[in-house]
């Protein structure tokens, strides 16, 4: 066994096989992987092998679309097949909700390159005639879905990965790693100590305890799973072709044809986790004892819905453990906290996402980064905040809803609430209905005592509706009053602390006293920060930014940090509010015995009441607005002295959708919609804030200058939509002449001007004001103009006087 490696790949599953090929694919041979008993042992080898390209994350649909195409690409490059059936799938719908989703859904897919189509009933009956079609309304199908061999697909990877000179262990039992000083991993084994520069976790099943060694806690949990394979059904295996996938989110389960007759697998409602306290080391090529009772519910709907199963008996039964992360996403990315250590756990679509999985660390470790964003996947989504208690919960309703409808705006109920600020039953009194961020409950709307303390979840204009209109009436009228805890904070300090910045942040940096907004770009010239920054000393620096990019931005921080630079989270150290409206200099000069003179980007100590504040002239609401940040235990009384001063001037809480509303005016775009790592500062017009006259070799300062002196040939654009009862949410597409020529990043309505607003990239040829273009909305077609003059405070007069 080698005894030095550049990557040590610990799991041989069909994730870990798939990092090790990718790896060699993109040029490094001096890789190996150990598996402790034989390749596939875990989950990877009693997979239902099913693989398809729906998601509810667009960058994810895409990454299955790669894995699903790279299969073909396996078969050439070894000679082995990966046992493929491209029998094409539909995904049933059976209410007018679950329509919505597969319309929204289609609509995303034009732009990516994905041929599904929408199907109604008669189509759907030559389809899949076993198929009981009452209640039905229609269907997306996708010919790309299909089945392979688990095993032979696994077996393929490796020998991909074998002929790139990787070398794979089996037998081999991991029982430490350990880091030296330097940032190399000793991975102790049963057969002897590798020493690696990168280690690899993709132990599956075992991942969390393979995550211990190294003491790190991953969030992930095994759950029981079962399918079941019929006896030969005639009406399967008299058809001429193999009949397609079924998935029927209602019965929730899918539907594929094994040998002459079925196989149907189920997501039951009184689900079973597995391992609570850990994998045991000797599990692997076990099956769990059957339970019928556990799925009964669901056999008798799977009756109902395809007939054929009542008369058919039972072949074999599958009854076996995978692994779930919270939200439902693959762990992928380098593990905040520790050097050359990466994620690639979680994965339970192994066979839908095990190639995308593979080819964007192997990128990320190869190269720094990824061709696209991955935040749904990275590891760095969760906090230090994350435990065992919270994720346990989460993990069961992410199972218990995996085929259930994923509405934009639903709240999920488990494991909540969790993480409070000081002013959570204040709120909780006034009629909050909240929402979940990074953990923390956030207020998106104050429910009138006469409306429901619940937002129903929905494609379409909500109940939240009334109220949001309400909040945006006050802040564009009078006041408003807004928690600022959910913005990522971070103190930067020390005698390099302003060369440190220049070099991190394409932006200026400001003065003391001043703030200023600014990109944070990758190599490569990607969005992966909007920030302000406020100097408050020559060697004091406050960052602000995404609350739920926290451990994303301080892997960063720590990937690039500098002699004579302390950088420290304070996300949670520092709390508070912003007002903002017409009147919000009347509440702060009726709060403070200080001046009130603070200009547009000004930052200043006040004292605030009976406490000592950082105060910021600056509003993402547009128009006047201040931010005030004092200690978490400084906060209600705070909140006290604003709230009763402001009640002679209007004042009003509100909420994130009033938030998200207001932003609009001013075509403000927000982290993850319009700011990602999958576009640049020129194509989002970010590049308006890059500091090009300041001789400072910024990261990705060179593809920055290199779009500069070519743009691209994309832009940010805004536009008024003839809307219905449904506004933009993300990814619809936008038509020009005819053709889709770009999509939408994020939109919603302003209850300020009454219009329907989109945010989107098109081609900068199209982005002229005026230009009439529609967008598809839940299938329909809606006129679009695209307009360059803001809702609100047009000439800035409001925001900078």
């Amino acid at each position: 066994m080698k005894t030095t490696t550049r990557v040590c790949v610990i799991g041989g599953g069909v994730v870990g096989v798939s990092v090790l090929y990718h790896l060699t694919k993109l040029g490094w041979s001096d890789v190996m992987l150990v598996e402790r008993s034989e390749l596939t042992s875990g989950s990877t080898w009693h997979a239902a092998g099913g693989f398809h390209t729906l998601n509810g994350d667009t960058n994810m649909a895409a990454l299955q679309g790669y894995t699903i195409r790279l299969y073909k690409e396996l078969e050439e490059i070894t000679g082995m097949s990966c046992g493929l059936h491209h029998v094409g799938g539909i995904t049933l719908a059976d209410n007018k909700d679950r329509f919505d989703m597969l319309l929204a859904e289609r609509a995303k897919h034009r732009y990516m390159g994905l041929e599904t189509e929408i199907v109604g009933p008669e189509e759907i009956a030559k389809i899949a005639p076993i198929t009981n079609l009452n209640g039905i309304l229609g269907a997306l199908y996708d010919p790309l879905d299909g089945h392979l061999d688990p095993s032979g697909t696994t077996h393929a990877y490796a020998k991909a990965a074998r002929m790139g000179g990787a070398t794979i262990e089996t037998h081999v039992m991991v029982r430490e790693t350990n880091p030296r000083a330097d940032g190399t991993w000793d991975v102790v084994t049963d057969k002897g100590t590798i020493h690696a520069e990168h280690v690899v976790n993709a132990g599956g099943l075992w991942a969390r305890e393979v995550g211990a060694m190294a003491g790190v806690y991953l969030p992930l949990h095994p759950m029981e799973h079962q399918y079941i394979v019929t006896d030969e059904i005639a009406e399967i295996y008299e058809r001429d072709n193999e009949h397609p996938h079924v998935m029927d989110p209602a019965g929730e389960s899918y539907l594929r044809q094994e040998g002459r007759g079925l196989c149907i697998g189920f997501y039951e409602q009184p689900c079973r986790p597995w391992a609570v306290d850990g994998t045991p080391w000797n599990f692997g090529h076990e099956l769990l004892p059957d339970d019928f009772d556990k799925i009964g519910e669901s056999i008798e709907f799977a009756y109902k819905r395809f007939p054929v199963l009542e008369r058919a008996g039972v072949k074999s039964v599958i009854h076996g453990p995978f692994t779930f992360a919270p939200d439902g996403n693959p762990l992928v990315g380098p593990v905040p906290g520790l050097r050359n250590y990466w994620s690639a756990c979680g994965v339970m679509a192994g066979f839908s996402q095990g190639g995308g999985v593979g080819l964007m660390l192997a990128q990320w470790m190869t190269t720094g980064e990824c061709e696209r964003d991955v935040s749904a996947m990275d590891v760095a989504r969760f906090g230090d905040w994350i435990s065992p208690g919270y994720t346990l919960p989460k993990v069961i309703e992410n199972y218990q809803k995996r085929f259930s409808v994923s509405y934009p705006n639903e709240e999920l109920p488990a494991a909540r609430p969790n993480r409070t600020t000081p002013m959570f039953d204040i709120f909780d009194g006034m009629g909050a209905v909240w929402g979940a961020q990074y953990g923390l409950e956030v207020v998106n709307y104050f429910a009138a005592p006469d409306e429901p303390r619940f937002e129903t979840p929905s494609f379409r204009r909500s109940n939240a509706w009334e109220a949001t209109a309400r909040e945006v009436k006050a802040v564009r009228e009078a006041v408003g009053i807004n928690e600022v805890q959910n913005f990522g904070k971070y103190e930067v300090r020390g005698a390099n602390a302003r060369d440190w910045l220049d070099r991190i942040m394409a932006g200026r940096i400001p003065k003391i006293g001043r703030l200023s907004l600014t990109p944070m770009l990758s190599p490569q010239g990607r969005l992966i920060g909007d920030f302000t920054i406020s100097c408050l000393a020559d060697d004091w620096f406050q960052l602000t930014a995404s609350y739920g990019a926290q451990a994303y931005h301080t892997r960063w921080f720590e990937q690039n940090a500098q002699d004579g630079v302390t950088v420290r989270n304070v996300s949670d150290a520092l709390t508070g509010f912003q007002i903002a409206g017409p009147n919000a200099r009347k509440v702060l000069d009726a709060v403070t015995r200080d001046p009130t003179d603070l200009k547009f980007l000004d930052v200043r100590s006040m004292t605030i009441g009976m406490t000592s504040c950082l105060v910021q002239r600056v509003s993402y609401t547009a128009g006047l607005g201040y931010e005030i940040y004092c200690e978490p235990v400084a906060q209600r009384q705070v909140w006290h002295t604003l709230w009763t001063a402001g009640q002679d001037h209007g004042m009003k809480p509100f909420g994130m959708r009033a938030m998200m509303s207001l932003r609009l005016d001013k075509f403000f775009g927000s982290w993850l919609s319009e700011f990602s790592p999958d576009y640049t500062a020129a194509e989002t017009g970010m590049d308006r804030f890059i500091a090009w006259s300041q001789n400072v070799d910024f990261i990705g300062r060179a593809a920055a200058e290199a779009e500069r002196a070519t743009p691209p040939n994309r832009v940010l654009c805004a536009f008024e939509v003839d809307a219905g009862d449904a506004d933009v949410n993300a990814y619809e597409p936008i038509w020009v002449d005819g053709v889709v020529q770009g999509f939408c990043t994020s939109g919603g309505y302003s209850h300020h001007a009454g219009k329907s607003i989109a945010l989107g990239l098109i081609p900068r040829a199209h982005a002229q004001d005026g230009q009439k273009a529609q967008i598809e909305i839940l299938g329909e077609m809606r006129d679009a103009t695209l307009i360059t003059t803001p809702l609100y405070d047009a000439d800035g007069g409001q925001m900078r006087g």
